[in-house]
């Protein structure tokens, strides 16, 4: 599998955005991109999973944004591949900058879904929480949303 990027906040203004990446070169990726706060290399894949870093992404000597960045190594992530969140600055100019920087640095942009789907393929999770997903996004009301979650936590499953 290639390793795939994608904005996984909604676009708009506000405190802060997610970029998300997932892939077996999540973390060679991120070495070479992120830096911590006195602006020095973080060998990322040396970090403990499920651990949150301050620091900055730098391309070609630029800081582009200042970070948080997520670390979750596989398997215990969400498709089961090495992830990370980056949490940026959420105005649509810095969660850009921060997506195009990862492209330029070798990942491809995800389609719509792929995360989910890597996840079933990986068999994280099964179509009915597959489908419970993008019922849980779309729920408009609190008992929508709860009998999706029911069905996210494997209730029909």
């Amino acid at each position: 599998d290639k390793t795939i990027c994608a904005i996984s906040s909604p676009l708009g203004f506000s405190g802060i955005g997610i970029v998300r990446i997932s892939g077996p070169q999540t973390y060679p990726i991120l070495d070479r991109l992120f830096k911590d706060k006195a602006g020095r290399s973080v060998k990322v894949g040396k970090l403990p999973s499920h651990t949150v870093r301050y620091g900055f992404i730098v391309a070609q000597e630029k800081v582009q944004d200042e970070v948080l960045l997520t670390i979750m190594k596989a398997p215990k992530s969400y498709t089961r591949q090495n992830m990370a969140e980056i949490g940026c600055h959420g105005g649509f100019i810095p969660l850009k900058s921060v997506l195009q920087t990862l492209i330029s640095a070798g990942c491809r942009l995800a389609e719509p879904g792929e995360f989910t789907k890597r996840a079933f393929l990986s068999g994280r999770i099964d179509l009915a929480q597959a489908e419970a997903v993008l019922a849980v996004i779309n729920s408009k009301t609190e008992q929508a949303s709860s009998a999706a979650i029911n069905q996210l936590q494997g209730g029909l499953s």
